[in-house]
């Protein structure tokens, strides 16, 4: 198998700006580091590029959230690593700030601590959080090489829907110093019928694609993603779901989580 050629920052800034990155005011990337890469710089080259190919007034948002519900969140040091190498190399740059939240969020740019700001532990991804107010500020959502599946904006979408399905979880926050558990209830499963809003954004011309490196990039306003979300959960408040049975154990814990 041959060997990947990396990726010049120059061609991954003039990918960006092909999708329509330039002019964006806010955006919430979602990367998989392996299908784009590699490129030059490694994920950190990704950052750069990325932050290039933004407008300086724009603001760029990543995932940051604990990979760890036994012990404080410390934004200072907890890492995200199941949020992908990018993500967990974002927060430790200069100038990035991060929300002090089990379900944080990282963000630079001149709104970046208007996202950042504290938010509830629950809903982690309701309207008062900051993919709340990225969409509520006019951001959008990019997927480099990675589908919607991983898309957080989704959760926001099921948030205002009020989907009556919950999954309880439960997380150590720090109070005046000393450690306290939260439980808390989440929409969630697997995730994976999220990408059914593709299509119809496809559909509809709201949706770009195009080569980010090695990947794919796909970039879409989060109110226009919301906006067909919440319509096929006003259709069905379960559209997201796999059906009952179907051999996805998230999904069936979901459904067993609606009350009677």
């Amino acid at each position: 198998m041959t060997a990947r050629t990396p990726v010049p920052q120059s061609t991954l800034v003039a990918q960006l700006r092909a999708l329509g990155l330039a002019g964006v005011p806010v955006v919430v990337v979602h990367s998989a580091f392996r299908a784009v890469g590699p490129v030059e710089g490694g994920p950190l080259g990704l950052i750069t590029a990325l932050r290039a190919a933004l407008d300086p007034a724009a603001t760029l948002v990543m995932p940051s959230m604990s990979d760890d519900d036994e012990r404080p969140f410390d934004g200072a040091a907890t890492p995200c690593l199941a949020m992908g190498v990018v993500a967990d190399t974002f927060w430790r740059q200069p100038g990035v700030v991060r929300s002090d939240n089990p379900a944080s969020f990282a963000a630079v740019g001149p709104l970046a601590s208007v996202i950042t700001a504290p938010h509830p532990i629950a809903p982690p991804h309701g309207i008062d959080s900051p993919v709340g107010r990225a969409c509520a500020l006019g951001g959008s959502v990019l997927l480099l090489g990675i589908d919607h599946s991983a898309n957080t904006t989704m959760h926001l979408a099921e948030s205002l829907a009020a989907v009556p399905y919950r999954d309880h979880k439960s997380c150590v926050v720090l109070r005046d110093g000393a450690p306290v558990r939260v439980e808390y209830d989440e929409t969630d499963h697997c995730c994976a019928n999220f990408e059914r809003v593709d299509a119809p954004l496809r559909a509809r011309g709201l949706l770009v694609e195009g080569p980010v490196g090695h990947g794919l990039g796909r970039l879409v306003r989060a109110t226009d993603a919301v906006r067909v979300a919440v319509g096929f959960l006003r259709d069905d408040p379960c559209a997201f779901l796999h059906p009952r049975g179907a051999g996805c154990d998230d999904c069936d814990a979901a459904w067993a989580s609606i009350p009677a």
